[in-house]
């Protein structure tokens, strides 16, 4: 089958630190399965600036096109483009969305936190909401990222119920299965940015000289964040992810109170390394970790922080065990290659 894959959060180069990788592997294994996948980046200037998105001029770079607009595709936007050919559009995100609506051919729309909040946010409603509405009223199919988003979406359209799926993510290496876990090495990853809520797991630690953290990753919040740290605390910086990964294996418990994930990668990925992990409520973890069973939900508060370290502290040995073996029973089927294959099945099934 031929895919084009529309979307601006896409990598155009492999070496980009920020931008993440989650909709590269769903075409990297679908090229592994014998699909040809051609990359549109349809690239909003304004957009690109505020988010401060690395810049690259119209042309092709490898299996990626991208295309630069000064304005959020109001005109004859198919133009600048190279004739494509292709038997389905999958469009993620609000950029990808909307100008699918300029594509014609069958439609895959995605559903990620940045298009609820385009469809819900009243700055967004002179142009940038009727144009996404559009675009998910003549789709075929629409994937929703996480089951949380799944049933934001359908509360705002229900009428789409019926065309509306999962298309989770999975990680690629092999889960570990921990037996014990001594509760005592923390670890937190993201790019250091204020919804991440570092700061507030910081100064839990700060007072829970008991524990030692490491914090995984750059951003705007580093210098600050480093500021309020006490001694039992250690920035890396960014890694690889090789030794991210790395990182988890050794670490026993992993945390990140961030609000306004679509997917949250990062705690599958600790999932996967045998920490227990602790993620937060109604975001896009929740349905994957099951509070209390394979893991720990909790509110992005420094009091449920608090609570939820000394409830993992309390635990006796075998509370542990079954913490740590629900967690790898769950996480062997979030694999990166299995996940690509169900979303292009339901992709197949629509078209």
């Amino acid at each position: 089958m031929k895919i084009l894959f529309v979307t601006d959060l896409y990598p155009v180069k492999e070496t980009e630190k920020y931008t993440p990788k989650t909709l590269y592997n769903f075409v990297k294994e679908w090229e592994n399965m014998g699909h040809t996948v051609s990359i549109l980046k349809p690239n909003f200037l304004l957009n690109s600036f505020f988010r401060k998105k690395p810049f690259y001029k119209t042309g092709e770079y490898g299996s990626v096109y991208n295309v630069n607009y000064h304005t959020p595709f109001l005109f004859d936007v198919t133009k600048k483009l190279p004739k494509f050919d292709y038997d389905v559009i999958v469009a993620h995100m609000p950029s990808g969305i909307i100008f699918s609506n300029k594509l014609k051919g069958k439609k895959i729309c995605a559903v990620h936190v940045s298009d609820i909040e385009v469809l819900t946010n009243p700055i967004y409603s002179v142009y940038f909401k009727s144009q996404m509405e559009k675009a998910y009223q003549n789709a075929d199919g629409i994937a929703c990222r996480s089951q949380v988003l799944k049933n934001k979406f359908l509360k705002l359209y229900p009428q789409y119920a019926q065309k509306t799926f999962l298309c989770e993510s999975g990680t690629d290496f092999e889960p570990i299965l921990r037996t014990n876990n001594p509760r005592k090495n923390i670890l937190t990853c993201a790019n250091l940015i204020k919804r991440k809520n570092i700061d507030k797991l910081i100064r839990v630690i700060n007072e829970e000289q008991k524990y030692n953290l490491t914090v995984i990753g750059g951003g705007k919040e580093f210098n600050k964040l480093q500021k309020i740290a006490s001694k039992n605390i250690k920035f890396t910086g960014y890694l690889e992810k090789s030794k991210v990964i790395e990182e988890m294996k050794n670490a026993d418990i992993f945390i990140l109170p961030s609000v306004n994930e679509t997917f949250g990668m990062v705690y599958l990925e600790a999932m996967t390394c045998g920490c227990i992990t602790v993620g937060i409520t109604n975001e896009g973890i929740d349905g994957i970790i099951k509070n209390e069973e394979n893991g720990f939900l909790i509110r992005p508060t420094q009091n449920d922080i608090k609570k939820v370290l000394n409830k993992i502290s309390d635990l006796n040995e075998q509370q542990i065990e079954n913490i740590l073996r629900n967690c790898y029973n769950t996480v062997i089927c979030y694999n990166s290659a299995h996940c690509a294959e169900k979303y292009l099945e339901n992709i197949l099934k629509i078209i």
